[in-house]
Order: C-alpha cells, then structure tokens, then sequence
C-alpha cells in the first residue's frame, strides 16, 4: 500500500515537471501589436523669414533732411510720412511758375479782349479809306475824260487806291492773327501751355520733398538721419510689404527628389518654438549650392503670425509623403533596415520567428510595411539576447 503511494506521487511529480520544464525554459518578452496608422513623412531645416519683395526708398532730388519721423521697426501706412527735405527754394519755385501761369493767361486775355478788337476795327478803318480812295478814283477819271485834270492827278488817283488796298489786307492779315488758330492766338496758348507745365514740374519737384510710403509695410532699415544731404541713387529705407510673408530655407541637396511645388509644411520662428503657422512650397531653386550642397526653397506664407518678422530663423518641416490607415512598425525593431534584406522579430505559436519585410514610407520614429506583416502580428521588444526559434513567454502585448 505504502508503495503504491509512492509509485503516485512520483507520476503526479514527472507530470508537473513535464508541464514546469517549458515555463522554466522560455524567455519572456515584451511584444507589440502589429495596427494601422497614419504616416507622415517630413523633411526639415532651417531658414529666415522674408517678404516676397522688399521696396527700397530714396530720394528724387538733392536736398538736406531737415526731418525723419519714423524709426526702425515702425509699422507705417501707404502715404505715410516718411524723410522730410528742406523745400524753401521748391516753393519759391513753385510759386513763380504759379505767377507765369497767371502772366501767360493774361497774355492770352490780352489778345482776346484787346489785341483781337482793335485789329478788327483797324480792318474796318483800311475797308472805309479803301472805298473813299476808290470814289475819288472814279471823279478822277470823270474829270480826266472831261479835260479837267491832267494824267497826273489820275495816276496819284489810282496810287491811293492800290494803297488802301494794301492796307485793306494788312489789316485783315493782323485780324487773322488774333482770331482762334491764328499765329498770334497759337504763340499765347502756347505760352499758357508752358508756363502750366513748367508749374506741373515744379510742384512735382516740391512734393519730391516729402518722401512717404509708397505701400503699408514695416521698415526694417533706416540709413538717415537729420542733416544728412541726399541725393538720387541712395537708399534711406528698407520697406518689408504688409502683406503675405515667405520662407527661405536651405535643404539638403540629397532631400531634392523629396521636395516638390504645392507641398504644404508648418513652421515655427525659434523666437517662439511653440508656436507653429502653415506654409506652402512655392519655389525650388533649379541650382544647387555647391560650396554648402543644398537647394534653396521658398515657402507661401498665406496668413502670417503677428509676431513674426523679417529675417527671424524659423524651422520648417516639409510633408513629402503620407499614407493614411498603413501597416507600420517601430524603427527600432527593425533589423538590417538599411540593407536589401530587413526583417523583424515576430512571436508566433510560443517561438520566436524570424520574418522578412519589404519597407516602403519611412516617418518619424516608424516605417512603412508593404509585405511581411498583417494586422494583429506580434513583434517582440528588446530582441536582442532572441534568437530565431528560441521559445517565448510574453509578459502582455503593448498596443
């Protein structure tokens, strides 16, 4: 009895043992579930922030600054005051062509109300001495047939009448002057003309004086001071545009095949790290440069933080590619990722599997899975010290 006790006991301990043995043998891991995501792939660097033109403002004329009303950094209107010149000898100036408009208008005035009356009654005065000349003319001759004046007061006679004549057409030549078209008429307009355009000029000249914004906009540089004597050709102030802002930011030459126009990106000045503005790739430099081996890239800012300005560093991340609802796994389970045969480490049926995978997206921290892998696989953690076969305990499976 005492024996069949003991032949039991040892059964029920070889059975134990045989169920102990694979516990006591198996490696215990940490896995994690193979699930869809969403991938992103981004490329990043930094630049400076830019207008997509910047306006250079000077002077028109020499002159001497006698005021500057704005400083650097100032957020100015179009029209806006900006350099004062002294305008003394401007409004002399402009005030005596003003006075020759006036002068060349009375000119005008003149020969309308005066010049042009007078001639007209000139030429009635030569048509009445012209008819008088003629009837004396016509008693000349009555006499002359008659015998009673010789052939001498006929000839003085026909003298006076060509006389009158000549003087008839003086007369209607000087009239023709004065009336609209005439010689005299187009010289005084003329003159009207001129002194007008000369005043044009010279408040022109006047209002070149006071330089003023030409649009709204931020002045980012200021090179003029009272005192200061300007001249054309020199610039006084840098004007950075309201308006949209860009982006310029140099890339790694090897990112090339990744960039394309249209792209969109977000973007952080360093000045405020937590705060991100979209952006848009709108130009990419067909030329590389060779001495840092990167392409320059221009980005849209469409609506630009208030607190951005100009030539701030800014980081930018460019969104190359993405695959939304794809198989991705950690790159750090990744095996030989860099060679022609990447694999992972998968637990499967209590052991350990080595699994070959073709890759494609690669994102932040993850990488694309096109074959190898399903939804739901395991793939173990810390796989370093697994081998493939080894048999597997798994402490839980992350998500």
């Amino acid at each position: 009895m005492k024996l069949a006790y003991i032949s039991a006991a040892i059964a029920v301990a070889v059975v134990a043992g045989a169920i102990a043995m694979p516990m006591l043998t198996s490696t215990v891991v940490q896995t994690v579930n193979v699930a869809p995501l969403d991938l992103v792939r981004t490329v990043v660097a930094t630049g400076r922030v830019e207008a997509p033109h910047r306006v250079d403002v000077g002077a028109q004329i020499v002159g001497k600054v006698v005021r500057v009303p704005v400083d650097e950094g100032q957020v100015v209107k179009a029209g806006q005051r900006l350099v004062e010149l002294d305008d003394a000898e401007l409004r002399a100036a402009a005030r005596e062509a003003v006075v020759a408009v006036s002068q060349a208008r009375a000119r005008l005035r003149q020969l309308n109300e005066v010049q042009r009356p007078v001639a007209g009654q000139t030429l009635r005065q030569a048509l009445a001495t012209l008819e008088n000349a003629r009837a004396q003319l016509r008693r000349q001759e009555d006499l002359f047939r008659q015998g009673f004046v010789g052939q001498a007061a006929l000839d003085d006679a026909r003298k006076g009448v060509e006389l009158a004549d000549s003087q008839v057409g003086a007369a209607r030549r000087q009239l023709e002057t004065t009336l609209a078209g005439g010689s005299d008429d187009a010289i005084a307009q003329a003159a009207l003309d001129q002194a007008r355009a000369n005043a044009d000029v010279a408040r022109a000249r006047l209002q070149y004086a006071t330089i003023t914004a030409p649009v709204d906009g931020v002045l980012i540089s200021r090179n003029v001071e009272r005192g200061d004597v300007v001249q054309p050709g020199k610039t006084l102030m840098v004007l950075s545009p309201a308006g949209e802002s860009q982006l310029v930011v140099q890339f790694d030459e090897k990112n090339l095949g990744l960039l394309a126009v249209g792209q969109k990106a977000l973007a952080s000045a360093d000045a405020f790290a937590d705060r991100r503005f979209a952006a848009e790739v709108v130009f990419i430099n067909p030329g590389v440069d060779v001495q840092r081996g990167s392409v320059e890239v221009k980005l849209r800012v469409p609506a630009p933080p208030g607190y951005l300005r100009q030539d701030m560093t800014v980081s930018v991340d460019v969104e190359v590619a993405r695959r939304d609802g794809t198989l991705a796994v950690p790159l750090e389970l990744l095996h030989d990722a860099e060679t022609a045969s990447p694999w992972v480490l998968t637990a499967r049926d209590g052991h350990a599997r080595r699994q070959a995978v073709r890759l494609g997206l690669r994102g932040a921290g993850v990488v694309e899975v096109l074959e190898g892998l399903k939804t739901g696989d395991q793939l173990v953690v810390g796989s370093a010290h697994v081998r493939e076969g080894t048999r597997l305990r798994t402490a839980g499976a992350g998500p």
